[in-house]
């Protein structure tokens, strides 16, 4: 198969996934790069067949059937696809590509020595690895040995990550950590008879005790200290060392990958990792700052490109693993409360109720709703769930300060005073909301109105939605072909629905006054009001610059408090969202009547 991305003309991509694999066809036409067609199949890692190409088989047949292009070519095992030729350029394709999350994705455990530095990141390595987190233990942890070891035991992880220590520094409580997983000696999650791989991200003073500790039970990796000094955070060797492990130990010995493996000239990508990388890319191509949230029936995982304090970009990604709209629904209701969720709805309805509604989703996972009022209680399940695992990716979307201060041993117990949130709404150029809730939403602008309202938008940020589920697999392909990826990405994959704009100003200002005016290309074409919210229709696609004028002296939107914002902007399906409720949203903005009057505002039935 090809590689070189000058000579790909038909390029076919599967994401497999935990119950679904979805296959995609890009090819080079006329008009560039685009995904040409669809198709889907149930994943089959599981038994009874237990061999994951099954289904990608499956999803490339019907893929077949659809685009009357002959793809496969009838060897199963050795080479299952035609290759296109110079003679023949309709039928086969140049490459193939994979990414997966089959079999619950890449899951790990990961340790330090204190948990809001070592700890904390070791975590941010593992989840931009493409992970989900199982535990993460710290050296200081309040649970005795034995909980902890018959913790470690219980959770059978892909792979283990150790880190602890700057370098030079102490090694006694990094030995410590060590010695408990070897008490513990967890095996593997695949392959009864491998050894557990581990890989030692910490002091390096350390290293080779380590290595020494747990030789019997584990194939360890060094690699580069993952935090060298206080003010230093270096991720990419062990985020290396994960993708490597992820493929020589885990996915190597999943019912089937062997073969799927042995399809495709470039490695299988863990799916989360594909679509942080295609989020990451197309934010550093476009230089924009944004965020993007995948929200399933499980977990709802979040994505950031945000700039730090030297002003170079910073990617992080966390997985809220409780946080999902039907397995794991009764958790957002635990968490958020029956009243939290209630206060969206345009109806009235009990709290017990709420409750009674979700529990049934719960125990019913793939049913969908059948009432105007089941989707809105659904939608407001998901503004929940978004506010929800925001909070968790600030917590840990955090930058260091770089200070060069004189730091002594009452420093490392006061670890937060060289850390700061990277996650800044005010400058959030982009947000994209992915899976069927947003993705599938019956009308965009509820799309639109849940990531306003979950993520409490401020300043002018543009709303899109995947249309497809479609990321992951312009991640991997991006690996080879980035320019290609992100023409596919902008013209077949982000739907561009408004651009919001919602200032915020001091609690003194009453409803109903006029607090920002928005000009278009010199021209006055609406005024935000406190309280309210209203749209404004642009032309689509036509670009225009917006003048933002605060009518206050203390409205800020963007460009500092009472100044004027220029910025020029691509208008979507539904022009300007003007949000004059302020932020943090009031419990005074909630009531039966308010949000009848904002969808009634916004259009939404």
């Amino acid at each position: 198969m090809r590689t070189d991305k000058d000579n790909l003309k038909t390029v076919l991509v599967t994401d497999c996934g935990s119950t679904t694999t979805k296959a995609l066809l890009f090819q080079k036409t006329s008009e560039g790069w685009r995904k040409t067609c669809r198709g889907e199949a149930p994943t089959t890692v599981e038994e009874p067949v237990a061999d994951v190409t099954v289904g990608a088989l499956n999803a490339f047949t019907e893929i077949q059937e659809v685009s009357k292009r002959t793809l496969l070519s009838g060897d199963e095992v050795k080479a299952p696809f035609q290759i296109t030729t110079a003679d023949n350029a309709s039928h086969g394709i140049d490459l193939y590509l994979s990414t997966s999350s089959a079999g619950g994705g890449l899951q790990m455990m990961v340790t330090g020595i204190v948990p809001q530095m070592t700890t904390e990141s070791a975590e941010r390595a593992a989840l931009g690895a493409g992970a989900i987190v199982l535990e993460a233990l710290s050296a200081d942890d309040k649970r005795d040995d034995h909980e902890q070891i018959e913790r470690i035991r219980h959770l059978k992880p892909d792979i283990v990550l150790i880190t602890g220590g700057v370098d030079g520094g102490s090694v006694s409580h990094v030995e410590e950590m060590a010695e408990l997983i070897l008490a513990a000696s967890p095996r593997p999650r695949f392959g009864n008879t491998l050894q557990l791989p581990i890989i030692f991200a910490g002091n390096k003073d350390a290293a080779e005790e380590v290595s020494r500790i747990l030789a019997d039970i584990a194939q360890v990796s060094v690699v580069e200290n993952i935090r060298p000094t206080l003010e230093v955070e270096n991720l990419g060797p062990a985020r290396e060392e994960i993708h490597e492990f992820f493929l020589t130990h885990v996915m190597s010995h999943s019912p089937g990958y062997d073969k799927l493996l042995s399809w495709t000239p470039v490695p299988v990508m863990p799916t989360p990792a594909a679509v942080g990388d295609m989020v990451s890319g197309y934010a550093k191509r476009q230089k924009k700052q944004v965020l993007c949230a995948d929200i399933g029936g499980a977990t709802t995982d979040v994505f950031s490109v945000f700039k730090n304090e030297e002003g170079k970009d910073v990617f992080n990604r966390t997985v809220s693993a409780n946080l999902g709209m039907s397995y794991s629904v009764a958790n957002v209701l635990l968490e958020a409360g029956a009243d939290r969720i209630k206060r969206w709805l345009p109806y009235e309805i009990e709290e017990s109720e709420v409750r009674d509604r979700l529990r049934n989703k719960m125990i019913r996972p793939t049913s969908i709703p059948q009432t105007k009022e089941d989707l809105w209680l659904e939608q407001a399940v998901c503004r929940e769930a978004l506010r929800l695992s925001l909070e968790h990716h600030r917590s840990l979307a955090v930058g260091l300060s770089g200070t060069q201060k004189q730091k002594g041993i009452s420093d490392i117990f006061s670890q937060r005073t060289n850390r700061y949130q990277l996650v800044d709404m005010m400058k959030l150029d982009l947000v994209i909301g992915s899976g069927g809730v947003l993705s599938h939403a019956p009308e965009r602008m509820q799309a639109a109105l849940m990531m306003l309202d979950g993520f409490e938008l401020t300043g002018v940020t543009e709303i899109t939605v995947d249309s497809i589920f479609m990321m992951p697999h312009l991640g991997v392909f991006s690996s080879i072909h980035p320019e290609a990826a992100e023409e596919i990405f902008v013209h077949d994959c982000l739907i561009h629905i408004a651009h919001a704009i919602a200032p915020v100003f001091p609690s003194g200002i009453s409803n109903g006054k006029e607090i920002l005016e928005i000009r278009a290309e010199g021209k006055k074409i609406g005024v935000v009001v406190a309280g309210e919210v209203m749209t404004i229709p642009l032309k689509e696609g036509v670009e225009v610059e917006l003048e933002l004028v605060p009518l206050h002296k203390k409205v800020d939107i963007g460009a500092g408090i009472g100044s004027t914002l220029l910025k020029r902007i691509t208008p979507g399906l539904h022009g300007l969202i003007l949000d004059g409720r302020n932020r943090p949203l009031q419990d005074t903005s909630f009531s039966v009547e308010n949000q009848q009057h904002v969808y009634q505002s916004l259009g939404v039935s």
